[in-house]
């Protein structure tokens, strides 16, 4: 199984470890991407001055200080990724939180992306830093774009023969979509909110809490140890735990498969 994960706006800071050494990132074959992203950020945020760099990040005055930290990407301390990335989904996932034998499974599935490193593993050790996907740098382009080159050669092989539970936000989907045989075995989760109204079932796309749901999905599914092999198999374990799922196998093969998650509460 591979969970596929946006990041989070907002990042923890790198406390007091040894510095980012790129070589140790897992997907060794994002490295020259990753490489020339890292250069290009650093050389705008370390340039002397922030209002370009601010807006080539989409930053505001207040968060000026994400420039000075940028800059410092090489030698900042850096600590594992589950660690740095913090917000909704993060806090209900509680990856410190998990059993031994769940976080064994969290390391080994989940795969974070990210405008600057492309994806990473919980495990891998970053600095904190500010680049979405949504981000347009003057030498390399929009990253989303960017990356589907690198992605394409990378992905398929990490994604193994088993499910791949895609729950990234538009905009990291951009990088990569999963594309015939491993888009078969594709699951994407949309949650919806249910809700009762002079009598009648009313339904809407969950916005912010979504995140949260996702997480404590995902959550669950490891502390149950749960392995679906694919779409079908997924569908059964999220109901076995309690999720009301609805979906439909596509109907082209080398489609993914939508799934709804059911909500009559969101928080």
């Amino acid at each position: 199984m591979l969970v596929l994960l946006p990041p989070s706006e907002g990042k923890a800071a790198g406390g007091s470890g040894a510095p980012l050494k790129p070589e140790s990132l897992s997907l060794p074959g994002l490295a020259p991407a990753r490489a020339a992203v890292l250069e290009e950020l650093v050389a705008l945020c370390g340039a002397g001055e922030d209002t370009a760099a601010r807006e080539v990040l989409g930053l505001s005055e207040g968060l000026r200080g994400e420039v000075a930290k940028n800059a410092e990407l090489r030698t900042a301390a850096a600590r594992p990724a589950g660690e740095v990335y913090t917000g909704v989904l993060y806090d209900a996932l509680d990856l410190a939180g998990l059993t031994p034998q769940a976080r064994k499974l969290a390391d080994d599935a989940l795969l974070v992306f990210s405008g600057l490193w492309g994806a990473v593993r919980v495990t891998d050790r970053i600095p904190s830093y500010r680049c979405s996907m949504g981000v347009k740098l003057p030498g390399l382009g929009a990253l989303g774009a960017y990356w589907r080159g690198p992605m394409a050669e990378v992905l398929p092989r990490t994604a193994g023969e088993g499910l791949v539970l895609d729950l990234r936000s538009s905009a990291y989907a951009s990088a990569w979509k999963p594309k015939g045989e491993v888009a078969g075995r594709t699951a994407t989760v949309r949650v919806l909110h249910a809700q009762i109204v002079d009598g009648v079932e009313k339904r809407s796309v969950v916005s912010h809490f979504n995140k949260a749901t996702k997480g404590r999905m995902v959550r669950d599914l490891l502390l149950a140890g749960a392995v679906p092999a694919g779409p079908a198999e997924l569908v059964e374990a999220l109901r076995d735990l309690g999720y009301t799922v609805e979906a439909e196998a596509p109907a082209k093969a080398g489609k993914a498969w939508p799934l709804d998650v059911v909500v009559s509460q969101i928080h």
